[in-house]
């Protein structure tokens, strides 16, 4: 995710049309790159196609829910760091907790707010930022270390 060069990538899984049209614009206003999918199945092909920094994934959809989704990309080493956000109508305590068991960055409930939806995709971004740089500083320490021994 190089945040100097490009707009985040921000994947919109949705079932509901309308609903994705109305959160791609948002986040579209905010600077953001929206890519919508309106399955699972759609996600699933494209995270293997582009690279996308953070999915917002509704819960319910037909064919696939979004924690079928979360499974299969937290399988794949290759999607099982990107950031998903749950949104859903469906805000019981049970659902929250399937989210955290499956890594689910946050869990917004439905009607969403622009301003709460916009906080919780930086901030997902601002943690893959840390870890790599939490990542990258320990590297170097770590070769430093292995070339003052020799």
């Amino acid at each position: 995710m190089d945040q100097t060069n490009r707009p985040a990538r921000i994947m919109v899984v949705d079932d509901d049309r309308d609903t994705a049209a109305i959160l791609v614009r948002y986040l579209q206003s905010e600077g953001f790159n929206p890519i919508e999918a309106n399955s699972g199945e759609e996600c699933l092909r494209r995270v293997r196609e582009q690279e996308v920094d953070v999915i917002l994934l509704d819960l319910m959809m037909p064919d696939m829910d979004g924690f079928q989704i979360c499974k299969v990309l937290r399988k794949n080493p290759a999607t099982a760091e990107i950031p998903v956000i749950l949104i859903s109508a469906r805000d019981d305590i049970e659902a929250r907790a399937e989210s955290m068991s499956l890594g689910v960055g946050d869990f917004l409930a439905k009607p969403i707010s622009r301003r709460q939806l916009v906080a919780s995709i930086r901030a997902q971004i601002e943690v893959v930022a840390t870890e790599r740089n939490t990542t990258a500083t320990l590297s170097r320490i770590g070769s430093r270390r292995g070339n003052s021994k020799a």
